[in-house]
């Protein structure tokens, strides 16, 4: 059996990137209050579609969408193969954007123990890829990135999917909503991360050989099922 390759270009469908002012040499530059920009990949796992999407930006700047799709394995395949599909399209991505933050959503048990499971097996290959490249990786809640993008920590899809697509300033919506709450962890890590996250990037440049350790953001409250 062949299987297709599992990445969907960025640029395909909806997804338009041309509304988007363009990059401007005084993003990267240091600013007293809010520090350096940042390049987030948000990774949304799944095993059939896992939402990849790269947002650059700082607190207080606006943010821009670099890359968004969606890593995708048919269902009928062994679970080894589609794992290992979704690890070849991670790294596609990695190579092409080269983050310096990955940003994975928090698994959370549910009803369904097959469909959590086969998440929390695409989370592992998410945070594998990234730690063996020396790129610290953070896990945050979907409550906590409904909270970052909308205010509301029971926002629906349909609301982040609104407020990421304002602040991105995209010409439409992204799809699927894998696509979406990609970039929506994004935006959250990228409000949230704060100065932790740039010292850990700058411990892992400066020390390859050693791996940075996965952060779990901070939750003050009992996470509900999405």
């Amino acid at each position: 059996m062949t299987l297709s390759g599992p990445v969907v270009p960025a640029t395909a469908g909806p997804v338009s990137s041309s509304g988007l002012s363009e990059p401007t040499g005084s993003l990267r530059r240091s600013d007293e209050r809010w520090g350096t920009a940042v390049k987030v990949l948000g990774v949304d796992p799944g095993l059939t579609r896992c939402g990849v999407g790269v947002v650059d930006g700082a607190p207080g700047r606006p943010l821009r969408m670099l890359g968004v799709g969606v890593v995708r394995t048919p269902a009928e395949a062994e679970i080894g193969q589609r794992l290992l599909l979704i690890e070849q399209g991670l790294e596609q991505w990695l190579d092409e954007h080269r983050p310096d933050l990955v940003a994975v959503e928090r698994v959370f048990a549910q009803h369904n123990v097959r469909t959590v499971m086969g998440t929390a097996q695409a989370s592992a290959v998410a945070m594998l890829c990234a730690t063996r490249r020396g790129i610290p990786v953070t896990l945050h809640t979907p409550s906590e990135v409904k909270a970052a993008v909308t205010g509301s920590g029971r926002a629906d899809k349909a609301q982040v999917t609104a407020m990421v697509t304002r602040l991105l300033r995209l010409d439409a919506p992204p799809k699927p909503a894998d696509a979406a709450d990609a970039l929506a962890l994004a935006i959250c890590h990228i409000w949230r991360g704060g100065a932790a996250d740039r010292i850990a990037a700058a411990l892992a440049r400066t020390a390859p050989g050693r791996p940075p350790a996965v952060r779990q953001a901070p939750t003050f409250h009992q996470e509900s099922r999405r």
